[in-house]
């Protein structure tokens, strides 16, 4: 058995291309072909069939993550709702900390109210930037 050498995922135009070459392959064929698979410590190889597809999706412009349209449909959307877990703790989704664009290390300050927490982004300096979340039930 001879060892292959893993490739980077293709992404963007070369995907796209990729793919359409590979025309007669099956998806997870393809997927493998364009670098979208992993090696285990035993040697098998295992398709990443989801980050293929993604990637796919992203390359052709295709936005899933689109605001929901006037008559009510258009897909999941945000909730806008946490449940306090049973750590005690609240977790923000990322799809949110996307929405308003935020990065690891951001941070924040948090004020409480009697039946609300309010978050206040803090800039490089620990002074308060922006209203960025106000939560209240």
């Amino acid at each position: 058995m001879t060892k292959q050498k893993k490739i980077e995922p293709l992404t963007g135009e070369e995907l796209i291309h990729k793919v359409k070459d590979l025309g007669n392959l099956s998806k997870e064929e393809k997927a493998k072909v364009c670098g979208y698979y992993t090696v285990t410590k035993n040697g098998i190889e295992r398709v990443n069939m989801m980050q293929f597809l993604n990637a796919l999706i992203e390359a052709e412009g295709i936005d899933l993550d689109s605001k929901q349209n006037a008559n009510g449909r258009g897909g999941r959307s945000a909730s806008y709702r946490i449940t306090v877990q049973s750590n005690g703790n609240l977790l923000i989704g990322s799809a949110y900390t996307k929405q308003l664009g935020l990065h690891p290390g951001d941070e924040f300050e948090i004020t409480l109210g009697r039946k609300h927490i309010h978050l206040k982004q803090l800039d490089q300096k620990g002074d308060v930037d922006a209203d960025v979340v106000g939560a209240a039930s």
